[in-house]
């Protein structure tokens, strides 16, 4: 059998991705509090976890970058931590400036290609108190931010993404509450689910002037089912999809929210938000899709958008999210659909495994979603594969009680194990003397439907 390599084209990127909360360790380098720091210290995640110390990151990426050469990875998708470079959001800390200026050094001297993210979800708590995104100054102060990025580490960089997520940075944070800043509130939601995808637009303005490398934006999908179909059920299908998966596609891509948004929420916008619209709509080189699972639906749910999970017979990670693999190709194709041609890039696909060192659960999702993204990338312009994650790490709101590293930290002593789907990337990763064919895959020559 060959290798996972082969069923790609030469040029095609394999990586792992991580994002700087969640590693570094915020305690060090005159890191400033973020706005995750301010939610954990006041009941925000799993036993008070915050991300103080996290993997250390910050002393041992030397350590990590080196894992990610022995498995074979082209590329290392990682994040500038904004409370890092500016603790206070407005004054720069020089040592944080020096640690990124370090780590690319580092990535560039292995031969690794370094893909950045601005945004991961770190606001300087300074900044949070302003109003966060739910304030337009702080989507003005995220493009200058931004602009700071693309003039000071722009030419060592493979590509820049603007932020990481937008759906989590302000519906799942501000009106269901699960994230930092912890909000329920449909008004700021809203208000943030805009001012987001104004600071975007606003950052791509500003980074266009510093740099010439590729500029986009990493979006996550969760692809709804209907249980039946039904009128009530397919209508409140469409509010879900408007919310969930495709306003700030729409947003980014045609300048324009979805109707059946809009049709809910759009009384909460900001006042003159239209006038953003042109902004937001910046042209970018590339898309990066963030898939982990889909959901089935009925109509019922007490608050917007009115649906209600439903359990199916499927296999589940620990996150309790269902394996669906044929979703990350609906979501490959949504894409495609709103960004006909526009490079795209799977910028996040992993899960979450009970399984300390002997991951043969995680070892099957990578297989099952890479033969989805090997028959879609036949004849879609998908450019490369991100692992999530390289390390266990901090997972947001669960602390550290999730796993989702293909390398096993232990949180006490900081000694990195590898896993079996370490070793199983390593063994996947060779690259081939010759093109040679997966004898399980049928790869189709036409468009995935």
């Amino acid at each position: 059998m060959s290798s996972v390599r082969s069923e790609f084209n030469k040029d095609f990127v394999f990586g792992v991705a991580t994002a700087a909360y969640q590693i570094e360790g915020s305690k060090f380098g005159d890191c400033g509090e973020s706005i995750w720091d301010h939610f954990a210290k006041n009941g925000g995640t799993a036993n008070g976890d915050n991300g103080s110390l996290a993997c250390d990151h910050f002393h041992r990426f030397e350590e990590d970058l080196d894992l990610l050469v022995d498995a074979g990875f082209d590329a290392y998708r990682f994040s500038f931590s904004w409370s890092r470079l500016f603790p206070d959001g407005k004054n720069l800390n020089i040592k944080g400036l020096d640690f990124y200026k370090r780590l690319l050094d580092a990535i560039n001297s292995r031969g690794l290609r370094p893909y950045g993210t601005a945004y991961h979800w770190d606001m300087p708590q300074e900044l949070g108190l302003l109003g966060g995104w739910t304030v337009r100054e702080n989507a003005e102060r995220f493009g200058e931010y931004m602009g700071f990025i693309a003039r000071n580490f722009g030419s060592d960089l493979e590509n820049l993404v603007s932020i990481n997520e937008p759906w989590c940075v302000a519906w799942l944070s501000h009106y269901l509450g699960e994230h930092a800043p912890g909000l329920q509130d449909l008004s700021r939601a809203a208000k943030a689910s805009h001012y987001v995808c104004l600071a975007h637009g606003l950052g791509v303005q500003a980074a266009r002037a510093e740099t010439e490398k590729p500029i986009g934006i990493v979006l996550n999908f969760t692809p709804g089912r209907l249980k039946k179909d039904s009128q009530r059920n397919t209508a409140s299908l469409e509010d879900y999809e408007a919310i969930t998966n495709t306003w700030y596609l729409s947003a980014v891509t045609k300048g324009e929210y979805p109707d059946a948004a809009l049709r809910k929420i759009g009384s909460h916008l900001p006042e003159n938000w239209l006038d953003d619209m042109d902004v937001i709509n910046q042209p970018i080189n590339f898309i990066g899709i963030n898939y982990y699972t889909t959901v089935m639906l009925e109509a019922g749910g007490k608050d917007f958008p009115f649906t209600k999970t439903v359990d199916r017979n499927l296999p589940k990670t620990d996150m309790g999210w269902e394996v669906e693999p044929k979703g990350l190709t609906d979501a490959i194709n949504l894409v495609s659909d709103y960004a006909p041609g526009l490079p795209l890039y799977i910028t996040e696909n992993g899960m979450a495994s009970k399984n300390t060192i002997t991951d043969s659960d995680r070892i099957e999702y990578y297989q099952d979603h890479l033969e989805e993204v090997a028959m879609a990338a036949k004849t879609l312009p998908i450019k490369g594969y991100f692992a999530w994650s390289l390390l266990d790490n901090f997972e947001w709101a669960f602390g550290y009680t999730k796993r989702f590293g293909i390398v096993h930290v232990d949180f006490e002593t900081q000694k990195r194990t590898k896993k079996d789907s370490f070793k199983w990337w390593q063994s996947e990763l060779v690259r081939p003397s010759k093109s040679v064919s997966y004898t399980h895959l049928t790869l189709p020559t036409k468009r995935i439907v």
